[in-house]
C-alpha cells in the first residue's frame, strides 16, 4: 500500500471516529446530574433534574425526561461558559420567574454573553416570562435602554446631586 493511500486510510478512519463521537444519542437518563439541567435529549424534550430521598433518608437527584418539547437544539448539553455567562445553576431542580425580581439575575441573562450566545437559557427563560405574561426580550430592550440613559447622564455631567445641607450659621449669644 503506497504511504499516501495508509494516510488517506488513517485519515477516513479518524474522521469516522469523530463524527461517530459527534452523533452520540443524549438521553436524559443516561446524564450524570451535574449535566441535566439545561440539557436537551435527542429526541428534543428538555431534561430535568429531579430531587428524591433514597432508603437512607438522604436527597439524591437523577435526570429524567420532561414532555416539554424544544422545537431546535435537540442533543444539546449547555455549556459551562454559558450556565456561568447566563448565572443559572445546573443543580436547579426547579425554575421559577421569581428570578426576575432580582436586577443581577436579569442583567447576566440580558448580557450579551448569555443572550446572544446561549440560545437553549433563553429560549427557557423566554417560554418562562411567556406563561407569566412578560417579555423577556422587551425586559431585556429596557434595561439595556435604561442602562444607555444612566451612562449618558453620568458621563454628561446632567446627575443632579442630592439635597444640600444649608451652612449651619453659628449660634446666636445668648442673652440672660
Amino acid at each position: 500500500m503506497a504511504p499516501s493511500m495508509k494516510f488517506s486510510f488513517v485519515l477516513f478512519f479518524a474522521c469516522s471516529l469523530f463524527v461517530q463521537g459527534t452523533l452520540a444519542e443524549v438521553i436524559c437518563e443516561n446524564l450524570p446530574a451535574n449535566l441535566c439541567s439545561f440539557a436537551i435529549a435527542s429526541s428534543g424534550k428538555r431534561c430535568v433534574l429531579e430531587h428524591h430521598k433514597n432508603a437512607q433518608g438522604e436527597t439524591d437527584c437523577t435526570c429524567k425526561t420532561s414532555e416539554v418539547v424544544v422545537e431546535r437544539l435537540s442533543g444539546h448539553i449547555e455549556s459551562d461558559q454559558c450556565v456561568n455567562a447566563c448565572g443559572v445553576h445546573r443543580e436547579s431542580a426547579q425554575i421559577s420567574s421569581d428570578v426576575f425580581l432580582s436586577s443581577e439575575f436579569t442583567a447576566r441573562l440580558c448580557s450579551p454573553a448569555c443572550y446572544e450566545n446561549c440560545p437553549n437559557i433563553i429560549e427557557l427563560f423566554v417560554n418562562l416570562d411567556a406563561g407569566e405574561g412578560v417579555s423577556l426580550p422587551t425586559l431585556c430592550q429596557d434595561q439595556k435602554e435604561n442602562h444607555r440613559a444612566m451612562l449618558a447622564i453620568l458621563s454628561n455631567g446632567d446627575a443632579t446631586t442630592g439635597p444640600v445641607a444649608a451652612p449651619h450659621a453659628a449660634p446666636a449669644p445668648a442673652s440672660f
